[in-house]
């Protein structure tokens, strides 16, 4: 049996975990992204996690996988840019950490590993083209076509949360402007939250959740409101779906897939948002691919990055052999 790691860097927080050959988690550990201020801090960061973990282990790690969230050549290892993790720009990520480890390395962007996961051990094993989206501080995607992840020609696919929604809108981080990220990524979710709740337009127990302190409102905050049956959170989770699905519905005219895969914090809001993105796609979308496609949650949900961060590697051993 051998060992690997996986790593899966969110701009909130840091999963890392061993895992055997058959994909059960041995050790895990996770760090807060925002705690390294620097570049150079959080590689280090990586470096002495990764030490930590393989302590006292009867084998030796085979290989280390990484999920990151933002635009990488997989075949180098190399990250361009990550969008909301600012200063990581032209870092040879693969290099560095192999050479400070000792250990082969295997980088692509999260929601592509997280693709690979499903893929291998979750909801889209035996489904052909499924598309993947992890919804959070930021908006990924992860596509399957005819049972292969597909990168494009720049290994620049799956960008879904910059798809725009209009003509014009507010400002993203990626250089664009009203990207769907940038109406349902955690921040706007906040942001709208609190305009709502200012103008009390229904009874809310959200202030109370947060004692009156809205630097402490969080989606998951809001998560919570709605399974304690506040109107206001589903009201604003409704909303969140009916975007999601507006964006959604032009996928599926574009690829037809059989399914799509939700992960990611938002996520947690569970059915009250997933009914509002499929209400929508059948909605908008074009009839005869609105009525076969499937609209899920991960199965893997919170482990889903380090395990395709696996997957990442152990066929990043196989190719090389």
């Amino acid at each position: 049996m051998k060992y690997f790691i996986g790593i899966d860097i969110g701009a909130t927080r840091i999963k890392l975990g061993v895992l055997d050959s058959d994909f059960r988690i041995i050790k895990r550990r996770e760090l807060d992204t925002s705690a390294f201020t620097a570049k150079g801090m959080l590689i280090e960061a990586l470096t002495e996690a990764v030490i930590h973990l393989r302590r006292g282990l009867r084998k030796k790690i085979s290989a280390i996988g990484i999920g990151v969230p933002g635009l990488v050549n997989p075949h180098r290892g190399f990250i361009h840019y990550l969008v909301n993790i600012p200063g990581w720009e032209n870092v040879p990520l693969k290099r560095i950490l192999a050479g400070r480890l000792g250990t082969p390395v295997f980088l692509d962007n999260d929601v592509n590993v997280m693709a690979l996961a499903e893929l291998y051990r979750g909801r889209a094993k035996g489904k052909r083209n499924v598309v993947c989206l992890t919804l959070g501080t930021g908006v990924g995607g992860g596509i399957i076509l005819e049972g292969r992840l597909y990168r494009g020609t720049n290994f620049s696919a799956g960008e879904l949360g910059h798809i725009p929604l209009n003509e014009e809108g507010p400002a993203c981080n990626c250089g664009g402007k009203a990207c769907l990220e940038r109406y349902v990524g955690n921040r706007y979710i906040v942001e709208k939250a609190l305009e709502k709740i200012k103008k009390a337009p229904l009874p809310t127990i959200i202030p109370d959740l947060i004692k009156n302190d809205f630097s402490r409102l969080t989606p998951e905050v809001l998560s919570i409101a709605l399974k304690k049956g506040d109107l206001l959170a589903k009201e604003i989770w409704q909303e969140v779906g009916r975007r999601v699905g507006i964006g959604l519905s032009g996928i599926v005219n574009l690829l037809n897939p059989d399914m799509f895969i939700i992960g990611g914090g938002i996520a947690g809001a569970g059915e009250v948002l997933f009914n509002a993105v499929r209400k929508t796609v059948k909605e908008r979308a074009m009839r005869i691919p609105a009525e076969t496609v499937e609209i899920v949650p991960s199965k893997l949900k919170g482990n889903a990055g380090i395990i395709g961060a696996v997957v990442l590697a152990k066929l990043g051993l196989i190719t090389k052999k």
